[in-house]
């Protein structure tokens, strides 16, 4: 199946930045400190999710005795003095994806349940390359609900239908699908189950598997076009 899309969304954490490793020591790392450990199992119900739902899951593991505060502040400032050593590396393939949609003319936008402050720092230059971003603080539900993509494609004004979402988690995929988007799977820290890559048009290894795809389809139309 060849992708002819009019816009791609990426998501960001996993997909674009490889930013999932940060979160997940920071986090456990703040966790442990406060007496309630997250183990690597418990951790992955959090990848794709934005804070607000991640925390609720939280204080559903540990009650409501779960110190919240604390725990912002700690994962937050230890992921501060992380990320000013060492900015988040981009997964392979992004820098060429993004140039390709450029070439082709295809509006790219982001869709994150990361908040935009947050976003924003992590994206750095980046941010330039995208013709809208939407984050997880600018809508009501985060994924997996629709909200975020519906909000994308409204800002960069094309239909949702004709959207193709590249993501890496499960929520992101149920998120983009409820939203009446195609989406492909590019996995990250966690393989796609049978159910969650049903759902995608394809699951790919990485970004660069994307642009020879997008390439071939391209040759495909002009082919058609003769």
């Amino acid at each position: 199946m060849g992708l002819k899309p009019r816009a791609v969304i990426f998501d960001m954490d996993g997909l674009l930045l490889d930013s999932e490793p940060l979160y997940r020591v920071t986090w456990q790392t703040a966790a442990a400190e406060l007496g309630c450990p997250i183990d690597d199992e418990f951790y992955t119900q959090f990848v794709g999710r934005g804070n607000d739902e991640s925390e609720r899951l939280l204080r559903e593991r540990f009650s409501d005795a779960f110190p919240l505060d604390e725990f912002r502040v700690r994962w937050r400032r230890d992921w501060d003095e992380r990320l000013a050593r060492a900015p988040l590396p981009h997964k392979p393939g992004a820098a060429e994806l993004l140039d390709l949609l450029d070439a082709l003319a295809i509006p790219k936008a982001l869709a994150t349940s990361t908040p935009r402050a947050i976003a924003l720092r992590c994206l750095g230059e980046l941010a330039a390359r995208f013709d809208a971003i939407a984050c997880g603080d600018e809508v009501e539900h985060s994924k997996p609900a629709p909200d975020l993509f519906l909000l994308t494609a409204q800002r960069i004004g094309i239909a949702p239908e004709e959207c193709l979402v590249l993501e890496d988690s499960e929520a992101g995929v149920r998120a983009a699908r409820a939203a009446g988007m195609d989406v492909v799977i590019v996995p990250d820290l966690i393989e796609p189950s049978e159910e969650i890559a049903a759902m995608a048009v394809r699951v790919c290894r990485s970004l660069h598997d994307i642009s020879v795809i997008l390439m071939v389809s391209r040759s495909d139309t002009r082919q058609d076009l003769r």
